[in-house]
């Protein structure tokens, strides 16, 4: 076994209708990988429905379980808190919107041996047009400024060595259109090892994605363009 202590955190806001569901099959595969020890941390990211009172009532059923309740600061704030709160050497994180198959972490583990950041990418992702293309967009324009080719910087499926986050300059975003790629361009720049890997990305059936608003999608970009000026 590659890893031997794993953090696992779900951002979540508003996820009141898949939190549990997520949380619940995410353990499941976390006692069959034979760990010593993992953690599972549910960050609430100023939910306005009962996300929060959920995700008390599954820490108080399992003791592995930690909630972190915090203002709504989006969701490049509830991965910084993830990321930073995360207790053991390896963590991963993946979306509580239950589009993502947690038994795939396997495919993390095994590369751990040879990275130290490993980037999910969706095989084909189920979303609708609109935001399709603006990731077309935002990878070209990644590619554009840096040169480096990310199959889906974005996706919400990664897991990371504590000493990438513990190196590389404290992550500062909190949109989440820029918290993926300030994370993987600041390790590639510390000289980590990046490697991807594809998995299965499903139709979320409850809730409503958030993050394509007219106003984010400007202010990501002129991120992007700050990050590139920090980063020559």
């Amino acid at each position: 076994m590659l890893v031997q202590n794993l953090s696992v955190f779900f951002p979540a806001f508003n996820e009141a209708e898949n939190i549990a569901q997520t949380t619940e099959k995410a353990i499941k595969v976390l006692k069959n990988l034979r760990l010593k020890k993992w953690e599972i941390l549910i960050i609430d990211d100023g939910s306005k429905d009962s996300t929060g009172k959920i995700a008390d009532e599954l820490a108080k059923k399992y003791p592995q379980i930690r909630v972190i309740h915090q203002p709504n600061g989006g969701y490049g704030a509830a991965l910084r808190t993830g990321f930073y709160q995360s207790k053991y050497d390896w963590i991963v994180y993946t979306d509580s919107d239950g589009q993502f198959d947690f038994s795939e972490v396997n495919k993390f583990i095994d590369k751990t041996s040879e990275a130290d950041l490993i980037l999910g990418y969706r095989i084909k992702r189920n979303d609708p047009r609109i935001r399709l293309l603006l990731a077309k967009g935002w990878k070209f324009l990644i590619f554009l400024f840096f040169a480096t080719w990310f199959q889906d910087v974005d996706c919400g499926f990664k897991m990371v060595s504590k000493k990438v986050l513990s190196t590389i300059p404290r992550l500062e975003s909190s949109r989440g259109a820029m918290i993926n790629p300030e994370l993987a361009l600041n390790a590639q720049k510390m000289g980590f090892k990046i490697v991807q890997v594809g998995v299965h990305h499903y139709p979320r059936l409850y809730g409503t994605p958030t993050g394509s608003s007219l106003k984010v999608i400007i202010n990501s970009f002129l991120d992007l363009f700050k990050l590139w000026l920090k980063l020559t």
